[in-house]
């Protein structure tokens, strides 16, 4: 191209930057809104096969639920499709008294496994903690008719039964 070309080029290029609302060339985006509006600023990373799932095992097993919650809300924003992390998630939730947080991971999971003795075994004990132990039993036992020897389902009707000889505090 030679140079009497270009100037024509150049020119009308000119004139369609002088239209922009940006005195700095650097912030134009394709999209024709500000180049940093396209900055990926979410705080997710790489995170290798389940490191977030076995993160937030270990916290919970350890009883930092606030830790546990805290992974566990990353875990079901990198995967959302696993019940594993929504279940931690819910159950860190219950742990912590976030409630709402709970049963909004009950919700989600009640789309992927309702029928599992772990789901209702999680949503019982979440009723049990907020003292609504006529919900927690019914949970607890349909978890006992599908698998009368789950050690879980068990204990925690042992649970509920003593939570009911103990006088309701204000």
């Amino acid at each position: 191209m030679s140079l009497s070309q270009k100037v024509p080029l150049v020119a009308a290029l000119l004139i369609i930057l002088s239209g922009c609302q940006s005195d700095n060339l650097g912030d134009l985006s394709t999209y024709g809104d500000k180049a940093f509006t396209n900055d990926d600023l979410s705080d997710v990373s790489y995170y290798r096969d389940d490191e977030l799932l076995k993160q937030g095992q270990v916290q919970f097993k350890a009883k930092n639920y606030g830790k546990a919650y805290s992974i566990y809300r990353k875990a079901v924003a990198v995967y959302p499709k696993d019940p594993v992390a929504w279940i931690g998630f819910a159950a860190s939730a219950d742990m912590v008294g976030r409630f709402d947080s709970a049963d909004q991971g009950y919700r989600v999971l009640a789309g992927m496994i309702p029928g599992r003795p772990e789901y209702l075994n999680n949503v019982g004990y979440s009723y049990l903690l907020r003292g609504n132990l006529v919900a927690a039993r019914r949970y607890f036992l349909k978890a006992y008719e599908l698998d009368p020897n789950n050690q879980t389902t068990v204990n925690n009707l042992q649970l509920l039964g003593n939570s009911v000889s103990f006088a309701k505090r204000g």
